[in-house]
Protein backbone atom coordinates (compact mmCIF):
# COMPACT_ATOMS: atom_id res chain seq x y z
CA UNK A 1 0.00 0.00 0.00
CA UNK A 2 1.76 3.41 -1.17
CA UNK A 3 2.33 5.74 1.91
CA UNK A 4 0.19 8.72 1.51
CA UNK A 5 1.32 10.67 4.65
CA UNK A 6 4.13 9.97 7.17
CA UNK A 7 3.65 11.63 10.44
CA UNK A 8 6.81 12.22 12.66
CA UNK A 9 6.53 13.40 16.39
CA UNK A 10 8.77 13.27 19.78
CA UNK A 11 6.53 11.21 21.15
CA UNK A 12 3.93 8.46 19.80
CA UNK A 13 1.09 7.12 22.19
CA UNK A 14 -0.37 4.08 20.13
CA UNK A 15 -2.60 3.15 22.83
CA UNK A 16 -2.04 -0.77 22.04
CA UNK A 17 -2.74 -2.84 25.11
CA UNK A 18 -0.30 -2.22 27.23
CA UNK A 19 -0.65 1.81 26.59
CA UNK A 20 3.64 1.91 25.27
CA UNK A 21 5.23 5.08 24.62
CA UNK A 22 7.28 5.49 21.17
CA UNK A 23 9.63 7.91 21.35
CA UNK A 24 10.65 9.77 17.67
CA UNK A 25 8.13 7.84 16.18
CA UNK A 26 6.05 8.06 12.67
CA UNK A 27 2.88 7.02 11.54
CA UNK A 28 2.29 5.81 8.05
CA UNK A 29 -0.87 6.11 6.41
CA UNK A 30 -1.42 3.98 2.97
CA UNK A 31 -3.69 6.27 0.04
CA UNK A 32 -6.93 4.24 1.55
CA UNK A 33 -6.63 6.13 4.82
CA UNK A 34 -5.55 3.44 6.95
CA UNK A 35 -2.63 3.34 8.76
CA UNK A 36 0.58 0.87 7.47
CA UNK A 37 3.19 1.51 10.10
CA UNK A 38 3.36 2.89 13.80
CA UNK A 39 6.71 2.80 15.46
CA UNK A 40 9.98 4.32 16.01
CA UNK A 41 11.39 6.24 13.13
CA UNK A 42 14.88 4.60 13.22
CA UNK A 43 13.16 1.17 12.08
CA UNK A 44 10.51 2.53 10.16
CA UNK A 45 9.83 1.39 6.57
CA UNK A 46 12.21 3.41 4.21
CA UNK A 47 10.04 6.13 2.20
CA UNK A 48 9.58 6.35 -1.37
CA UNK A 49 11.09 9.40 -2.96
CA UNK A 50 8.46 12.48 -2.96
CA UNK A 51 6.37 10.67 -0.14
CA UNK A 52 5.40 13.67 2.55
CA UNK A 53 6.29 13.71 5.91
CA UNK A 54 4.33 16.33 8.32
CA UNK A 55 6.85 17.01 11.12
CA UNK A 56 4.33 17.68 14.22
CA UNK A 57 6.34 19.14 17.53
CA UNK A 58 4.25 17.08 19.88
CA UNK A 59 1.91 14.11 21.08
CA UNK A 60 -0.14 11.82 18.56
CA UNK A 61 -2.37 9.75 19.85
CA UNK A 62 -5.62 8.39 18.75
CA UNK A 63 -8.21 10.26 18.00
CA UNK A 64 -10.94 9.93 20.81
CA UNK A 65 -13.60 7.46 20.93
CA UNK A 66 -16.91 9.07 22.70
CA UNK A 67 -18.77 6.04 23.21
CA UNK A 68 -21.87 8.21 24.18
CA UNK A 69 -23.56 11.46 23.27
CA UNK A 70 -26.68 13.30 22.27
CA UNK A 71 -24.56 16.00 20.35
CA UNK A 72 -27.68 17.69 18.83
CA UNK A 73 -28.21 18.89 22.25
CA UNK A 74 -25.51 21.48 21.78
CA UNK A 75 -28.81 23.71 21.30
CA UNK A 76 -30.33 23.16 24.92
CA UNK A 77 -27.06 23.97 27.00
CA UNK A 78 -27.70 25.64 29.99
CA UNK A 79 -31.69 24.43 30.24
CA UNK A 80 -32.71 22.78 33.13
CA UNK A 81 -29.21 22.61 34.66
CA UNK A 82 -30.36 22.90 38.06
CA UNK A 83 -32.81 19.68 37.91
CA UNK A 84 -31.95 16.57 38.64
CA UNK A 85 -32.18 13.64 35.59
CA UNK A 86 -36.27 12.63 35.37
CA UNK A 87 -37.56 16.31 35.79
CA UNK A 88 -35.01 17.92 33.59
CA UNK A 89 -36.54 15.27 31.06
CA UNK A 90 -39.90 15.70 31.25
CA UNK A 91 -40.35 19.13 32.48
CA UNK A 92 -37.56 20.86 30.08
CA UNK A 93 -35.35 18.71 27.40
CA UNK A 94 -38.84 16.77 25.90
CA UNK A 95 -40.75 19.80 25.38
CA UNK A 96 -38.02 21.84 23.82
CA UNK A 97 -37.15 18.48 21.72
CA UNK A 98 -40.82 18.64 20.55
CA UNK A 99 -40.48 21.83 18.95
CA UNK A 100 -36.89 20.59 17.34
CA UNK A 101 -36.75 20.68 13.35
CA UNK A 102 -34.50 18.33 11.33
CA UNK A 103 -32.37 21.28 10.22
CA UNK A 104 -32.29 22.44 14.09
CA UNK A 105 -30.90 18.96 15.05
CA UNK A 106 -28.37 19.38 11.52
CA UNK A 107 -27.09 22.52 13.42
CA UNK A 108 -26.65 21.45 16.42
CA UNK A 109 -24.62 18.37 15.28
CA UNK A 110 -22.64 20.67 13.54
CA UNK A 111 -21.58 22.27 16.38
CA UNK A 112 -21.25 19.38 18.29
CA UNK A 113 -19.01 18.01 15.77
CA UNK A 114 -17.03 21.15 15.83
CA UNK A 115 -16.71 21.27 19.32
CA UNK A 116 -15.98 17.83 19.61
CA UNK A 117 -13.04 17.75 17.04
CA UNK A 118 -11.00 20.38 18.84
CA UNK A 119 -11.26 17.99 21.99
CA UNK A 120 -9.68 15.35 20.26
CA UNK A 121 -12.68 13.24 19.50
CA UNK A 122 -12.79 11.57 15.75
CA UNK A 123 -15.45 8.97 16.56
CA UNK A 124 -18.98 9.68 18.42
CA UNK A 125 -21.48 7.15 19.17
CA UNK A 126 -25.08 8.95 18.83
CA UNK A 127 -27.96 8.54 20.15
CA UNK A 128 -30.66 10.30 18.37
CA UNK A 129 -33.72 11.31 16.46
CA UNK A 130 -33.60 12.58 12.29
CA UNK A 131 -30.97 10.65 11.85
CA UNK A 132 -30.02 11.85 7.66
CA UNK A 133 -29.37 15.48 9.56
CA UNK A 134 -26.92 13.71 12.05
CA UNK A 135 -25.08 11.74 9.32
CA UNK A 136 -25.44 14.81 6.97
CA UNK A 137 -23.79 17.14 9.72
CA UNK A 138 -20.99 14.40 10.37
CA UNK A 139 -19.88 14.50 7.19
CA UNK A 140 -20.04 17.91 6.33
CA UNK A 141 -17.54 18.70 9.35
CA UNK A 142 -15.88 15.55 9.54
CA UNK A 143 -16.66 13.38 12.34
CA UNK A 144 -16.88 9.51 12.22
CA UNK A 145 -20.27 8.57 13.75
CA UNK A 146 -22.19 5.73 15.20
CA UNK A 147 -25.39 6.66 14.60
CA UNK A 148 -28.09 5.00 16.74
CA UNK A 149 -31.37 5.96 15.92
CA UNK A 150 -33.71 6.49 19.07
CA UNK A 151 -36.41 4.93 19.55
CA UNK A 152 -38.79 5.71 22.53
CA UNK A 153 -42.85 5.38 23.20
CA UNK A 154 -43.91 9.14 22.81
CA UNK A 155 -46.65 9.91 21.24
CA UNK A 156 -45.05 13.53 20.40
CA UNK A 157 -42.62 12.07 18.87
CA UNK A 158 -44.14 9.29 16.59
CA UNK A 159 -44.71 5.52 17.59
CA UNK A 160 -41.53 3.22 18.64
CA UNK A 161 -42.80 0.46 15.76
CA UNK A 162 -42.45 3.81 12.89
CA UNK A 163 -38.66 4.81 14.29
CA UNK A 164 -37.79 1.09 14.36
CA UNK A 165 -38.94 0.23 10.88
CA UNK A 166 -37.28 3.48 9.53
CA UNK A 167 -34.02 2.12 11.01
CA UNK A 168 -34.55 -1.06 9.48
CA UNK A 169 -35.23 0.32 5.94
CA UNK A 170 -32.46 2.55 6.08
CA UNK A 171 -29.77 -0.46 7.26
CA UNK A 172 -31.48 -2.49 4.78
CA UNK A 173 -30.57 0.30 1.73
CA UNK A 174 -27.28 1.48 2.91
CA UNK A 175 -25.93 -1.09 5.01
CA UNK A 176 -23.84 -1.02 8.22
CA UNK A 177 -21.36 1.36 7.08
CA UNK A 178 -21.39 4.06 4.37
CA UNK A 179 -19.80 7.13 3.27
CA UNK A 180 -16.31 8.38 2.50
CA UNK A 181 -14.22 5.57 4.89
CA UNK A 182 -16.93 3.94 6.29
CA UNK A 183 -17.75 7.45 8.30
CA UNK A 184 -20.58 6.14 9.51
CA UNK A 185 -22.20 2.91 10.80
CA UNK A 186 -26.22 2.74 11.60
CA UNK A 187 -27.47 1.14 14.84
CA UNK A 188 -30.10 1.32 17.26
CA UNK A 189 -31.45 3.18 19.75
CA UNK A 190 -33.79 2.34 21.76
CA UNK A 191 -33.99 4.88 24.67
CA UNK A 192 -34.46 2.77 27.76
CA UNK A 193 -36.13 0.15 29.37
CA UNK A 194 -38.36 3.03 31.38
CA UNK A 195 -39.47 4.49 28.10
CA UNK A 196 -39.90 1.58 25.71
CA UNK A 197 -42.60 -1.18 26.55
CA UNK A 198 -41.07 -4.70 26.80
CA UNK A 199 -42.61 -5.72 22.99
CA UNK A 200 -40.52 -2.84 21.62
CA UNK A 201 -37.26 -3.87 23.13
CA UNK A 202 -37.58 -7.90 21.92
CA UNK A 203 -38.46 -6.78 18.18
CA UNK A 204 -35.34 -4.11 18.49
CA UNK A 205 -33.07 -7.01 19.86
CA UNK A 206 -34.48 -9.30 16.92
CA UNK A 207 -34.04 -6.45 13.97
CA UNK A 208 -30.32 -5.46 15.09
CA UNK A 209 -29.16 -9.30 15.61
CA UNK A 210 -30.50 -9.98 11.80
CA UNK A 211 -28.69 -6.82 10.52
CA UNK A 212 -25.44 -7.48 13.03
CA UNK A 213 -26.14 -3.87 14.03
CA UNK A 214 -25.03 -2.56 17.66
CA UNK A 215 -28.09 -1.72 20.41
CA UNK A 216 -27.11 1.16 22.05
CA UNK A 217 -29.30 1.92 25.35
CA UNK A 218 -29.72 3.51 28.41
CA UNK A 219 -29.33 1.20 31.65
CA UNK A 220 -29.40 1.83 34.96
CA UNK A 221 -28.81 5.33 35.25
CA UNK A 222 -31.00 6.47 38.11
CA UNK A 223 -31.96 4.26 41.52
CA UNK A 224 -35.60 5.31 40.81
CA UNK A 225 -36.03 5.38 36.42
CA UNK A 226 -36.50 1.90 36.28
CA UNK A 227 -38.52 0.52 39.48
CA UNK A 228 -41.21 -1.17 37.91
CA UNK A 229 -38.45 -3.03 35.36
CA UNK A 230 -36.64 -3.77 38.75
CA UNK A 231 -40.13 -5.41 40.38
CA UNK A 232 -40.67 -7.61 37.33
CA UNK A 233 -37.17 -8.84 36.24
CA UNK A 234 -34.85 -8.34 38.94
CA UNK A 235 -32.83 -5.93 37.27
CA UNK A 236 -32.33 -4.16 33.39
CA UNK A 237 -29.69 -6.04 32.80
CA UNK A 238 -31.64 -9.30 33.46
CA UNK A 239 -34.65 -7.95 32.09
CA UNK A 240 -32.76 -7.24 28.15
CA UNK A 241 -31.22 -10.41 28.96
CA UNK A 242 -34.96 -12.16 29.00
CA UNK A 243 -36.08 -10.30 26.14
CA UNK A 244 -33.33 -12.00 24.24
CA UNK A 245 -31.71 -8.45 23.78
CA UNK A 246 -28.21 -9.31 24.65
CA UNK A 247 -27.58 -11.49 22.11
CA UNK A 248 -25.50 -9.56 20.12
CA UNK A 249 -23.78 -6.68 19.49
CA UNK A 250 -25.10 -4.45 22.48
CA UNK A 251 -23.58 -0.42 24.27
CA UNK A 252 -25.03 -0.28 27.58
CA UNK A 253 -24.78 3.70 28.96
CA UNK A 254 -24.12 4.55 32.01
CA UNK A 255 -24.91 1.92 33.89
CA UNK A 256 -24.33 3.20 37.43
CA UNK A 257 -26.78 1.12 39.54
CA UNK A 258 -25.93 -2.28 39.15
CA UNK A 259 -25.38 -5.30 41.28
CA UNK A 260 -22.59 -7.97 41.11
CA UNK A 261 -24.94 -10.08 39.42
CA UNK A 262 -25.93 -7.85 36.62
CA UNK A 263 -22.00 -7.22 35.92
CA UNK A 264 -21.60 -10.80 35.32
CA UNK A 265 -24.39 -11.20 33.27
CA UNK A 266 -23.66 -8.13 31.13
CA UNK A 267 -19.74 -9.42 30.98
CA UNK A 268 -20.69 -13.05 29.98
CA UNK A 269 -22.42 -10.88 27.31
CA UNK A 270 -19.65 -9.17 26.19
CA UNK A 271 -21.48 -5.88 26.56
CA UNK A 272 -20.16 -2.77 26.06
CA UNK A 273 -20.46 0.20 28.70
CA UNK A 274 -20.44 3.64 28.19
CA UNK A 275 -18.90 5.75 31.67
CA UNK A 276 -20.37 9.06 31.59
CA UNK A 277 -19.40 10.54 35.07
CA UNK A 278 -19.49 13.98 34.02
CA UNK A 279 -23.14 13.97 33.29
CA UNK A 280 -23.67 11.16 36.36
CA UNK A 281 -22.04 13.36 38.38
CA UNK A 282 -23.86 16.85 37.15
CA UNK A 283 -27.49 14.63 38.04
CA UNK A 284 -26.26 13.19 40.70
CA UNK A 285 -27.73 10.06 39.26
CA UNK A 286 -24.35 7.97 41.74
CA UNK A 287 -21.11 6.84 40.84
CA UNK A 288 -20.89 3.88 38.67
CA UNK A 289 -18.89 1.15 39.61
CA UNK A 290 -15.89 1.25 37.28
CA UNK A 291 -13.10 -0.76 38.70
CA UNK A 292 -15.80 -3.66 39.10
CA UNK A 293 -17.16 -3.03 35.76
CA UNK A 294 -13.02 -3.12 34.49
CA UNK A 295 -12.20 -6.23 36.40
CA UNK A 296 -14.75 -8.39 35.13
CA UNK A 297 -13.21 -7.82 32.29
CA UNK A 298 -16.42 -5.19 30.37
CA UNK A 299 -15.25 -3.36 27.66
CA UNK A 300 -15.48 0.33 29.20
CA UNK A 301 -15.16 3.36 27.14
CA UNK A 302 -15.68 7.44 28.30
CA UNK A 303 -18.70 9.09 26.89
CA UNK A 304 -19.70 12.62 27.45
CA UNK A 305 -23.63 11.96 27.40
CA UNK A 306 -26.15 15.27 25.98
CA UNK A 307 -24.02 18.43 26.08
CA UNK A 308 -27.14 19.82 27.81
CA UNK A 309 -26.58 17.77 30.53
CA UNK A 310 -22.72 17.37 31.32
CA UNK A 311 -22.82 20.64 29.81
CA UNK A 312 -19.86 19.96 26.86
CA UNK A 313 -18.10 17.45 24.71
CA UNK A 314 -14.85 17.05 26.55
CA UNK A 315 -13.33 13.54 26.64
CA UNK A 316 -10.41 14.89 28.18
CA UNK A 317 -12.31 16.01 31.06
CA UNK A 318 -14.10 13.10 31.30
CA UNK A 319 -10.87 11.04 31.61
CA UNK A 320 -10.15 12.88 34.75
CA UNK A 321 -13.21 12.80 36.29
CA UNK A 322 -13.75 9.15 35.80
CA UNK A 323 -10.01 8.42 37.61
CA UNK A 324 -11.17 11.27 40.09
CA UNK A 325 -15.04 9.96 40.87
CA UNK A 326 -13.24 5.54 40.84
CA UNK A 327 -10.06 6.82 43.20
CA UNK A 328 -13.29 8.55 45.66
CA UNK A 329 -15.80 6.28 45.34
CA UNK A 330 -13.28 2.98 46.34
CA UNK A 331 -11.00 5.15 48.83
CA UNK A 332 -8.21 3.44 46.98
CA UNK A 333 -5.82 6.20 44.69
CA UNK A 334 -4.74 3.83 42.38
CA UNK A 335 -8.09 2.71 41.62
CA UNK A 336 -8.15 3.82 37.76
CA UNK A 337 -4.16 4.49 36.84
CA UNK A 338 -3.30 7.38 33.71
CA UNK A 339 -2.62 4.42 31.04
CA UNK A 340 -6.34 2.77 31.78
CA UNK A 341 -8.06 6.14 31.78
CA UNK A 342 -6.38 6.87 28.50
CA UNK A 343 -7.14 3.39 27.01
CA UNK A 344 -10.78 4.05 28.05
CA UNK A 345 -11.00 7.49 26.25
CA UNK A 346 -9.47 5.43 23.00
CA UNK A 347 -8.76 1.74 22.53
CA UNK A 348 -11.70 0.87 25.52
CA UNK A 349 -14.07 2.90 23.64
CA UNK A 350 -13.71 1.50 20.57
CA UNK A 351 -13.87 -1.99 22.42
CA UNK A 352 -17.18 -1.04 24.17
CA UNK A 353 -18.87 -0.23 20.40
CA UNK A 354 -17.66 -3.86 19.36
CA UNK A 355 -14.66 -1.85 16.78
CA UNK A 356 -11.51 -3.28 16.24
CA UNK A 357 -10.69 -0.27 13.76
CA UNK A 358 -10.64 2.94 15.13
CA UNK A 359 -9.17 3.70 18.84
CA UNK A 360 -5.40 2.66 18.47
CA UNK A 361 -2.35 3.23 16.04
CA UNK A 362 -2.11 0.01 14.70
CA UNK A 363 -1.67 -1.30 10.83
CA UNK A 364 -5.40 -1.91 9.24
CA UNK A 365 -7.07 0.67 11.71
CA UNK A 366 -8.23 4.01 10.33
CA UNK A 367 -5.53 6.98 10.56
CA UNK A 368 -7.93 8.90 13.02
CA UNK A 369 -5.49 11.04 14.88
CA UNK A 370 -4.89 13.63 16.90
CA UNK A 371 -1.92 15.60 17.37
CA UNK A 372 -1.33 17.51 21.24
CA UNK A 373 0.59 20.70 21.24
CA UNK A 374 3.39 19.49 24.16
CA UNK A 375 5.17 23.47 24.34
CA UNK A 376 3.07 24.53 27.24
CA UNK A 377 3.12 24.39 31.09
CA UNK A 378 1.20 21.18 31.07
CA UNK A 379 4.56 19.21 29.56
CA UNK A 380 7.20 21.75 31.43
CA UNK A 381 8.72 18.22 32.32
CA UNK A 382 9.68 17.72 29.50
CA UNK A 383 8.74 14.70 26.89
CA UNK A 384 11.65 13.23 27.63
CA UNK A 385 10.69 12.47 31.45
CA UNK A 386 9.98 8.51 32.22
CA UNK A 387 7.43 7.27 30.84
CA UNK A 388 5.02 7.22 33.95
CA UNK A 389 5.63 11.13 34.43
CA UNK A 390 4.94 11.83 30.77
CA UNK A 391 1.38 9.90 31.16
CA UNK A 392 0.53 11.63 33.92
CA UNK A 393 0.59 14.62 32.44
CA UNK A 394 -1.28 13.71 29.32
CA UNK A 395 -4.27 12.63 31.36
CA UNK A 396 -4.08 14.49 34.68
CA UNK A 397 -2.62 17.60 33.25
CA UNK A 398 -3.12 18.74 29.61
CA UNK A 399 -6.62 18.99 28.01
CA UNK A 400 -8.56 19.57 25.20
CA UNK A 401 -7.43 23.20 24.99
CA UNK A 402 -3.61 21.06 23.76
CA UNK A 403 -5.21 19.73 20.57
CA UNK A 404 -3.91 21.14 17.82
CA UNK A 405 -4.99 18.93 14.85
CA UNK A 406 -6.73 16.17 13.94
CA UNK A 407 -6.89 13.89 11.07
CA UNK A 408 -9.87 11.14 10.20
CA UNK A 409 -8.52 8.37 7.54
CA UNK A 410 -5.35 10.57 6.67
CA UNK A 411 -7.39 13.89 6.38
CA UNK A 412 -6.19 16.80 8.17
CA UNK A 413 -10.35 17.72 9.16
CA UNK A 414 -8.32 20.38 12.19
CA UNK A 415 -5.99 22.35 12.09
CA UNK A 416 -4.13 24.42 14.75
CA UNK A 417 -7.47 24.19 16.45
CA UNK A 418 -10.04 25.15 13.36
CA UNK A 419 -11.74 22.81 11.42
CA UNK A 420 -10.76 22.81 8.00
CA UNK A 421 -14.35 21.64 6.23
CA UNK A 422 -16.68 24.13 7.77
CA UNK A 423 -16.51 27.70 8.95
CA UNK A 424 -16.31 28.12 12.87
CA UNK A 425 -18.25 30.64 12.85
CA UNK A 426 -20.83 30.12 10.80
CA UNK A 427 -21.12 27.29 12.45
CA UNK A 428 -22.27 29.00 15.67
CA UNK A 429 -24.39 31.05 14.37
CA UNK A 430 -26.55 29.00 12.78
CA UNK A 431 -26.42 26.84 16.14
CA UNK A 432 -27.36 30.80 17.77
CA UNK A 433 -30.41 31.09 15.75
CA UNK A 434 -31.75 27.57 15.99
CA UNK A 435 -31.88 27.85 19.61
CA UNK A 436 -33.46 31.23 19.46
CA UNK A 437 -36.40 29.36 17.37
CA UNK A 438 -36.35 26.35 20.24
CA UNK A 439 -37.04 29.13 23.00
CA UNK A 440 -39.59 30.75 20.51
Amino acid sequence: MPTALRLHAPLVLPCDAECSLVRDGVVDIGDDGRITHCGPAASAPQLPAGAPVRECSGILLPGLVNAHAHSPMTLFRGMGSDLPLLRWLREVIWPAEARLREQDIRDGMRLGCVEMLQSGITTTSEMYFSGEAIAEAALDVGTRVVLAAAVIDNPALGSWQKMLQGIDAWIDTDGLRFGPHQQIELAYGPHGAYTLPAEALRAIGEAAQERGALVHTHVAETLGEDAAQRAEYGSVPAMLEQLGVLGGRVLAAHCVHLSDSDIALLARHDVGVAHCPGSNTKLASGAARLTDMLAAGLPVGLGTDGPSSNDDLDLWAEMQLAGLVARLATGDATALTARQALLAATRGGAAALHRDDIGALEPGRWADIAHLDADTPAFATGLDAPDEQVLANVVWAAGSRHVRDVWLAGELVLSDGEPTRVDRREVQAAARAAAQHIRG
